[in-house]
């Protein structure tokens, strides 16, 4: 399996045998609500795909209709042929914009592509509709991914799948928003997060190398820091390893049961770095 981040919440994670898209954006700006007064933001650097370069795509995965999840120039700008699932609200959107296969999960319902198993999970309310979290299996060697952006809402989440949990991709910064209060985890929820589902691997999401203008970004708090969180995880004594890709960094993780594993390697997984 190999995960690839590109930057804020967009990933490239190809796993049983395709390649699945995760929130993409890809190009300039980002922009929430079309108010670039609001809320407008660009990369840093060059994204390490943009539209043109990306490998073939069999997937695209959406967690979230907000525009830092379901952007829609960049969706604009991509095949509409490949097959795009979604929440409700970004099946919505994609729908609108010409693409021929969308599908729709809500939380609790699972479809399967060829080897790869999605069950969508309850994610974060927003704006009064419930968005997803994913976990993603490979049915031939077990291998599961747990994608969230937001929240980890950990009772829903249990109900809702059962397993075990290779690789864990979630926010360890929170954020506070005026009015709304904490809508994205930090540290604290983290640690829960690995306590319950206990994966292998924590990969940190939602940390963006990017410039952001307008006034929402001046009124944001931040909570915590990933030195902080990684203080936490190894005073803790989990077994869980924090690995932190760079933008543009791929992670190539060999994973299978834990019997074999365990018989070929000292640790619960192998990794490298692209």
């Amino acid at each position: 399996m190999k995960l690839t981040r590109i930057d804020l919440n967009s990933w490239l994670l190809e796993i049983a045998g395709l390649r699945v898209l995760i929130d993409p954006w890809l190009v300039d700006p980002l922009v929430f609500y079309g108010q670039p007064w609001l809320f407008s933001a660009s990369h840093l650097k060059p994204p390490v795909y943009n539209p043109a370069t990306l490998p073939k795509i069999d997937l695209i995965l959406i967690s979230q209709g907000l525009d830092d999840h379901c952007h829609k120039p960049t969706l604009e700008q991509l095949d509409r042929q490949i097959p795009v699932l979604g929440s409700p609200t970004a099946a919505t959107i994609v729908k609108s914009l010409g693409y021929t296969t969308v599908l729709s999960l809500t939380p609790g319902q699972t479809d399967t592509f060829g080897a790869l198993s999605i069950t969508a999970v309850t994610g974060a309310p927003i704006q009064g509709q419930v968005e997803n979290g994913y976990f993603l299996k490979d049915l031939e060697s077990g291998g599961t991914v747990y994608y969230e952006p937001h929240w980890f809402q950990s009772e829903q989440v249990t109900a809702q799948f059962q397993g075990t949990v290779d690789v864990a991709i979630a926010p360890i910064i929170g954020q506070v928003f005026p009015l709304l209060g904490q809508v994205i985890m930090g540290s604290t929820e983290a640690m829960h997060l690995i306590q319950t589902l206990r994966p292998r691997i924590f990969v940190p999401t939602a940390l963006g190398e990017i410039e952001a203008r307008g006034i929402l970004p001046m009124l944001i708090r931040s909570i915590g820091s990933v030195e902080e969180f990684s203080d936490r995880l190894a005073a803790s004594g989990s077994k869980t390893e924090l690995l932190l890709p760079a933008a543009g960094e791929t992670l190539e993780l060999q994973l299978g049961s834990r019997e074999q594993l365990s018989a070929t390697d000292d640790s619960d997984y192998l990794f490298s770095r692209e």
